[in-house]
């Protein structure tokens, strides 16, 4: 008897592997092997990688929505939780950024947190198209910030260290500010992440909100 498999399950699954193969690895013969079934019946379900890629996404944005609770009233400190909680999920996965960038929702599961974040910024002063500018500005600085993080390292799922500033400082002997840099741009990845952010948002409130 076959065995019976649904779009959540697969997607579930996809979650799971991806942590351990990373997205390069993740294919759909991996997951079905996997579930123990053979590759054909995945494609009931998706047509290809993207159409996978997709409700992986999908799935990770429903996952954050149940750990959305009642929003600061100020919009700097809701836009703030709402970025540390991105970052928190996308790290959640290996490739996590990866996969969530550039995909397309299968549902409208964003909308209603996007609905109720965008209003605390209208109901301070932004007009509703720079509340839309400042929200894909905050999230697309965090999922790149992730991108770059997640693939610099540390990597507890490949066991790597992370980035080699010794070697790097080597190679960059005549650029003493390049070398000084490493430290910043390649170390504490918590403090930077909310060091850029809270530069992001100043530049917001100046830009967007002010002007």
């Amino acid at each position: 008897m076959a065995k019976k498999i649904d779009r959540a399950l697969v997607a579930d699954t996809a979650l799971r592997l991806l942590n351990e193969v990373g997205l390069e690895g993740l294919t759909l013969r991996a997951i079905a092997k996997e579930l123990d079934v053979k590759a054909p019946a995945l494609y009931w379900h998706f047509k290809d990688k993207k159409a996978l890629l997709d409700e992986m996404a999908t799935e990770m944005l429903r996952r954050m929505n149940a750990d959305l609770g009642e929003l600061p009233a100020r919009w700097q400190d809701a836009m703030t939780t709402a970025m540390r909680g991105l970052r928190a999920h996308l790290l959640r996965y290996r490739d996590g950024a990866k996969v969530y960038s550039g995909t397309h929702f299968t549902d409208t599961s964003y909308a209603d947190p996007m609905e109720r974040y965008l209003r605390v910024l209208t109901a301070e002063g932004f007009t509703p198209a720079r509340a839309a500018r400042a929200w894909f500005t905050a999230t697309s600085y965090t999922i790149g910030y992730v991108i770059e993080e997640q693939a610099m390292g540390p990597d507890p799922a490949g066991g790597e260290e992370g980035y080699d500033l010794a070697a790097r400082a080597e190679r960059l002997a005549a650029y003493p500010l390049a070398v000084a840099a490493g430290e910043a741009m390649f170390r504490d990845h918590d403090r930077g992440f909310e060091e850029g952010l809270a530069a992001v948002i100043a530049g917001i409130d100046v830009t967007l909100r002010r002007s």
